[in-house]
Parts: C-alpha cells; sequence; structure tokens
C-alpha cells in the first residue's frame, strides 16, 4: 500500500447494515413477492372512481395488445361497455365480465416519444350515465433505444413501416 501524502488523511469506506442483521445466526435472504409490481401491468384507483393503467415501456410506430383487470365496480354493474371515441391510438377489443371484475382488452398503437396518456371511458349497459374514465399511461421510446422488455399484459403485435427521413427523395432547396 503506497504512503499517503504528509497531511492528507486516508479515505475511509465501510458498510453499516441496520440493526439485526449484522447478528451471528441471521438469514440474508432476498425475499421477492410472487409478483413483482414492475413486472405486471398496473392498476390503480385514482380520484372519484377512475383508474389509471400503466403499461410500461413501449416503442414508437408498435402496435400493442394490452390486457389488464379492472376490480368489480358496484355502480356498474356486470355488463359493461366502452364508449365509442374518436381516438386513434386507442381502441378497446373486448370487455369479459370475471370474478375479479372486468377484463379489458385494448389495442394501443404508440405514435410518438415521451410519457404518453389515452383515455378509454366505460359504461354500464343497463344505465348510460354511469361511467369511469380509464387512462392508459405508457412511456414510449424511439426508434434508436432499443426493444423494451414488456410487462405480462402486454404483447407487441405489429409494427409500423419505419420512415427514415434520410432515405427520402425530397431534397428540399439546394
Amino acid at each position: 500500500m503506497a504512503a499517503a501524502k504528509k497531511g492528507t488523511k486516508p479515505k475511509v469506506s465501510g458498510v453499516r447494515f441496520a440493526p439485526g442483521l449484522s447478528e451471528e445466526g441471521s438469514h440474508n435472504h432476498v425475499h421477492f413477492e410472487e409478483k413483482l409490481h414492475d413486472s405486471v401491468v398496473m392498476v390503480s384507483q385514482v380520484d372519484s372512481g377512475n383508474f389509471l393503467v400503466k403499461v410500461g415501456f413501449l416503442k414508437i410506430l408498435h402496435k400493442y395488445e394490452i390486457s389488464f383487470t379492472l376490480p368489480a365496480l358496484q355502480r356498474l354493474g356486470r355488463n359493461i361497455c366502452a364508449v365509442p371515441l374518436p381516438n386513434l391510438n386507442l381502441r378497446v377489443t373486448s370487455i369479459t365480465a370475471v370474478p375479479e371484475g372486468h377484463s379489458i382488452k385494448c389495442e394501443y398503437t404508440a405514435h410518438k416519444e415521451g410519457v404518453l396518456k389515452e383515455e378509454m371511458i366505460l359504461t354500464s349497459e343497463t344505465n348510460e350515465k354511469t361511467l369511469i374514465k380509464v387512462v392508459v399511461q405508457a412511456r414510449v421510446l424511439d426508434r434508436h433505444h432499443g426493444t423494451p422488455m414488456l410487462l405480462e399484459g402486454v404483447r407487441c403485435i405489429g409494427a409500423e413501416p419505419e420512415y427514415d427521413s434520410e432515405q427520402s427523395d425530397w431534397h428540399g432547396f439546394d
């Protein structure tokens, strides 16, 4: 070991353990939940009974099938449907009543980069005045950032042809 310069103190670093972790006989195991929250589509209830569905990282110009389950909602009943909205990027393809609530399948096209939020409106088939809003949130990567690992409940079902401006026939004004 080289001698320290005169007047300087050697750097000292260490590791501290929480009380009880360094005692003799303790076992250092890492326990994971059965399903990691980071690996599945997350559905959380937000203000006034609406829902936020986080679907993780997606790739731009790709189309995905997203499946998630909403908990049973007394006010909607068992038979619900999606209100038709003029949304080109998010389309509900099926709603099925399950013991836990409703299983929702939709198709989502990642059309631009960044954190995107698209919404769907669900209503009761027996009372059209009863509505809930479901916001689907995705983090969309550009085409140069590789292929993201998809969460459980998200499946890539296609890709749009990639447009490369450098290969365009239009060259602008010279």
